[in-house]
């Protein structure tokens, strides 16, 4: 298993993600904190093994303008024993898709919640069911596609702009009490774990050479699940 993860480690390094934030994708949200309003989580955990925390050192530098040299994003790894390609993915809010890029693996889907505009949700390296393009429509929980396969992980990113700053949250920041259930059903013991926090990191730089890491510092970057 160690040399699979290796392998997948050197994988996640050759990938693209496509970060630029226009301007006329930011929206302002009335509260100056994340709200914990998603119910419907975008992937089967039944199928993960793992999840890279908050301002990792894993994958690349995804970082926003207040923060530099980290991943402020989370990758699901899925278990060494399936398929990765039939690894569901979903929608986890309702709203409209802002954004479609093709990256090289798959699908990245940007997705702005009707209830939450401020926020926006973007799901990397999805293999569609169906066709779906800028500003067509999703709900909450209808199937996506699937992940690409065992190119690359899946990563999920979530921005959110109060006063028309973007801004990169955790994922287990918008998420409700009811579905972060389930993840302490398969072992994890707070949202606390998932996420360095910006002070930790900062104590515990990373080193970037363009978008790469050269370093995935002391902090443990994964949470594995039972």
């Amino acid at each position: 298993m160690n040399i699979f993860r290796l392998l997948i480690s050197a994988m996640l390094l050759t990938g693209c993600d496509t970060e630029s934030i226009p301007t006329a994708h930011l929206q302002t949200e009335t509260s100056s904190a994340p709200e914990k309003f998603v119910t419907i989580d975008y992937i089967d955990l039944s199928k993960i093994e793992r999840i890279s925390t908050f301002r990792s050192g894993i994958g690349h530098n995804y970082s926003d303008a207040a923060e530099s040299c980290r991943s402020m994003k989370h990758y699901y790894q899925p278990k060494g024993n399936i398929d990765w390609s039939t690894v569901t993915i979903f929608s986890p809010v309702s709203g409209t898709i802002i954004r479609r890029d093709e990256e090289w693996a798959g699908t990245q889907l940007w997705i702005r919640p009707f209830s939450h505009p401020g926020y926006t949700f973007i799901i990397f390296h999805i293999a569609l069911l169906m066709p779906l393009a800028v500003n067509d429509t999703v709900t909450a929980g209808r199937q996506l596609g699937t992940h690409i396969g065992p190119q690359t992980m899946s990563d999920i990113a979530i921005g959110f702009s109060p006063k028309n700053i973007w801004t990169l949250v955790s994922y287990f920041d918008v998420m409700s009490d009811s579905l972060f259930l389930r993840y302490q059903e398969r072992g994890v013991p707070s949202r606390g774990v998932l996420i360095i926090t910006k002070e930790a990191r900062d104590a515990d730089p990373l080193r970037c050479t363009g978008e790469t890491f050269g370093t995935s510092g002391m902090i443990n970057n994964w949470v594995d699940l039972n």
